[in-house]
């Protein structure tokens, strides 16, 4: 019986960075569990490869391309996704980049993109979906174990990150008397291209910079796509139900 309250068949999902890594991952789960899913991403060989790669396992998936900084892109995806589905019951706000820099490293273009798309990206993808999203919807916002505290030599990241946790909370305010729910989950290190991008960032071998970012949490090891994914699942879920406008943590301890 509790098998059932993960299922998410006749459910439309809708993830954003579903080309690679988290985002890929979350897709494929939601897939797996019934969920129609609509795949956003920027890059369109990749994503286009994706919605290939999950369609020959027999899921319902469509890509579209989207620049989640960009308000046109966000409304004609939005109104793709009702016209091809009739309905949103899912959105994932996932994408996001990273400079590993400090504030007098930054530049203002690095600084403008990476809280373009990891914070203004949900705020407008939100404002083009809400409207067509269903009572008892779910909106997943990716924020960071950096978006509850600080960290090193990413401070744009980490405005950005803490800008997402506080505009969940927000929009789970505005938004519950629709019954649409907002949570936010921050995941700690994952081994992911946007983390072993980080190495070359920082001009460290790959191989040892992920080795460094497992050490120091309990569970001592990186954590994996799938492993976000199944927080994803769950805040998407009608397990979740009585859960909006909070942030989980999936570090494998890491802020403990």
């Amino acid at each position: 019986m509790e098998k059932d309250y993960f299922q998410l068949k006749d459910k439309v999902a809708v993830v954003t960075g579903a080309a690679s890594g988290i985002g890929y991952a979350t897709a494929e789960l939601l897939a797996e569990v019934g969920a129609k899913v609509v795949l956003l991403d920027i890059d369109e060989e990749k994503g286009a490869k994706a919605a290939q790669t999950f369609r020959d396992q027999g899921y319902t998936v469509e890509f579209l391309k989207c620049d989640v900084t960009n308000a046109a892109d966000c409304e004609k995806v939005s109104s793709q996704t009702k016209s091809l589905y009739g309905k949103i019951d899912v959105l994932f706000n996932n994408a996001g980049i990273i400079r590993r820099k400090t504030v007098v490293e930054l530049d203002e273009r690095e600084w403008d993109a990476v809280i373009d798309v990891s914070l203004k990206g949900v705020y407008l993808l939100s404002k083009y979906m809400i409207p067509h999203m269903t009572e008892g919807g779910s909106i997943i916002n990716t924020g960071s174990g950096w978006g509850l505290k600080g960290g090193d030599k990413a401070a744009a990241y980490c405005a950005a990150k803490a800008g997402v946790v506080n505009l969940t909370k927000a929009m789970a305010i505005d938004h519950g008397p629709q019954n649409i729910r907002v949570n936010c989950i921050c995941p700690g290190d994952t081994d992911t291209p946007l983390l072993r991008s980080e190495a070359k960032q920082l001009n460290q071998q790959e191989d040892a910079f992920l080795v460094s970012s497992a050490k120091g949490r309990p569970l001592e090891r990186l954590g994996t796509p799938r492993d976000i994914a199944k927080g994803v699942l769950f805040l998407a879920s009608d397990l979740s139900a009585w859960i909006t406008g909070t942030e989980l943590v999936v570090d494998g301890g890491g802020l403990a």
